[in-house]
């Protein structure tokens, strides 16, 4: 008579079930505050607990059936603690006249075959695999579990909230408080595409605006050359209504502003000046004079 497993065993075992299926199917651990999945497993454990008491009533009927020396062995067998009787099980080996019994009745070049039954350990991760196997299909095909483009867009948007809520603690970006700043270029870059680029083109060499890369300026407002392009693109142009106030309008915010100032600072006094001969713009204006950063 086999010894089964017992009841404590049993409910560990539902108990960690219960939590890979709840996870492919909920896709987080926030089930484990939840009181239906503890409900689950207090049903779970109670269901446990009633077959253990079924097993028991069936072993003491069949222990009943059996002759003195199976009962000395079967009592012998259940004091060996159970995890010790499972490693003597996945590990034993058969003696001599167990071999014998069953050695397979074929043979090639004096190697024969034994019948040997496969683990219990290997036979029990086989059928967890495959149970688990068919939960997350079912969770793939029917619900959100693992499908990318559903991760792609939890993750943008929890991504772009945290942004948001960021920006939103962040004291607004000034004309006081702006600061070139290098790392700013490659965002400016970008930002100047969109908003300047069809007045100055996209290197800023010039075309219906004037050329940003050379030293000649219209409107001076401010002392230093990244303040006087944050001044001008948020107040706009006294001179020329088509370069309008950026900032005031709200079509850009001062953060914005900034990483632009740092790409027009970038191109005028890091990078050589796109000449006519080049294709820039004529000079306009005078010839600036900025105090440095």
């Amino acid at each position: 008579m086999k010894q089964r497993t017992p009841v404590v065993v049993n409910i560990l075992i539902i108990i960690g079930l219960l939590i890979v299926f709840y996870y492919l199917f909920v896709q987080s651990y926030a089930f484990l505050a939840s009181p239906y999945f503890w409900g689950t497993v207090v049903i779970g454990s109670i269901l446990a607990f009633i077959h253990s008491a079924i097993g028991d009533l069936i072993e003491n009927n069949k222990f009943k059936k059996l002759s003195p020396e199976e009962k000395a062995a079967y009592l012998a067998e259940k004091k060996i603690p159970f995890f010790k009787r499972m490693y003597a099980a996945a590990f034993k080996k058969q003696s001599d006249t167990e071999e014998k019994d069953i050695l397979i009745d074929h043979g090639f070049d004096g190697i024969m075959e034994l019948d040997n039954q496969l683990p219990k350990w290997w036979v029990g991760l086989f059928y967890f695999g495959t149970a688990f196997c068919i939960v997350y299909i079912a969770a793939y095909s029917f619900t959100d579990f693992a499908h990318p483009l559903s991760e792609y867009e939890k993750e943008y948007k929890e991504q772009m909230a945290s942004i948001a809520k960021y920006e939103s603690e962040q004291p607004p970006v000034t004309i006081e408080t702006a600061k070139y700043s290098a790392d700013n270029i490659a965002e400016g870059k970008e930002l100047f595409k969109t908003n300047c680029a069809s007045c100055h083109k996209e290197d800023g060499s010039g075309g219906i605006g004037p050329n940003l890369t050379d030293n000649y300026w219209i409107n001076m407002p401010e002392k230093t050359l990244f303040k006087n392009v944050f001044h001008m693109d948020w107040n706009g142009s006294p001179t020329n209504p088509a370069m309008r106030a950026f900032g005031k309008n709200g079509e850009v915010s001062g953060a914005e502003i900034e990483k632009i100032a740092a790409y027009v600072y970038h191109i005028n006094q890091e990078l050589p000046p796109v000449t006519q001969a080049q294709g820039g713009a004529a000079p306009q204006g005078t010839e600036a004079h900025w105090e440095k950063e």
